[in-house]
């Protein structure tokens, strides 16, 4: 097959275009090694483009994430600065009342920074699951043990029902359920009940977490597992959620909502597939 000089030219003039980021189609229908060798050519071309789209996905996405955690930082850091300059001159009341918020802006950024920790690691695949068969009970009580200061400055009453057998990492499914129950109890009103069930049906086991506040719009729903955005408090971080989601997926499970409303709280749904 004689291939003209003119068409030698031509691919290589498209070629000097696509590594400049031009788009040029190179497809060739016609039978032969020359439409092949094109052909070839115009699938490498699309490859290259799709990876440096994905990068510039991920390039945004990172920029997003680092703008977030420096926002999320930067307001409590601020604030005990700010303390910190007015604590030698200012009066004793008022000192242990600068020392009492320091110790709440510690503690928030140490829960911010461990949740940090543990998505990046899910979304690096660095974590190994174990499949153990757990209590629910058990792993309820395990996940809620860290939230008693919390129900007892709200006065909540969490009454917990029904068992089920749970094929999971008792660790990180703790973690997952603490999450969500953190979440019920910050949305309860004081002196509220923070309802966990357990069970088990053919396609999946269960926990179910239902809060005693005024339910969840179906439009505050669809945001809830977006990071650094789902928050509906105030002191929220938008990151709980989104956390014990990627722990459930992460173990070939996920969480349903059911908003609620109409004097019913909402209520969200831990699945175990089988």
């Amino acid at each position: 097959m004689l291939i003209r000089n003119s068409e030698v030219k031509k691919l290589s003039d498209d070629i000097r275009k696509i590594i400049d980021g031009q788009t040029v189609d190179l497809c060739d229908n016609r039978e032969g090694v020359w439409s092949i060798l094109k052909n070839d050519i115009h699938t490498l071309a699309t490859l290259k483009s799709e990876q440096v789209d994905a990068l510039g996905c991920e390039r945004d996405v990172m920029k997003d994430t680092l703008t977030n955690i420096s926002h999320q930082l930067k307001t409590p850091l601020t604030s005990m600065m700010i303390m910190a300059d007015l604590l030698e001159t200012a009066p004793s009341n008022k000192q242990s009342e600068f020392l009492i918020n320091i110790k709440v802006c510690l503690t928030r950024l140490w829960w911010l920074s461990s949740a940090l920790l543990k998505i990046a690691k899910l979304d690096a695949g660095a974590v190994e699951f174990s499949k153990d068969i757990v209590q629910s009970d058990i792993l309820i009580n395990h996940a809620i043990e860290p939230l008693q200061t919390l129900f007892d400055l709200k006065n909540h009453r969490v009454e917990i029902s029904g068992e089920a057998k749970l094929l999971c990492d008792k660790h990180w499914t703790a973690e997952a359920v603490t999450n969500v129950v953190k979440n019920a109890s910050e949305y309860s009103p004081d002196g509220g009940k923070i309802l966990i069930e357990s069970g088990t049906n053919p396609i999946c086991s269960w926990i179910a977490i239902t809060d005693s506040g005024e339910g969840i719009t179906n439009t505050t729903i669809a945001n809830l597992f977006k990071r650094f955005s789902g928050s509906r408090s105030d002191h929220g971080y938008g990151i709980g959620l989104p956390l014990a989601l990627a722990i459930m997926q992460s173990q070939n499970g996920d969480i349903e909502v059911e908003g609620g409303g109409n004097g019913s709280g909402a209520t969200f749904t831990l699945k175990f597939y089988k």
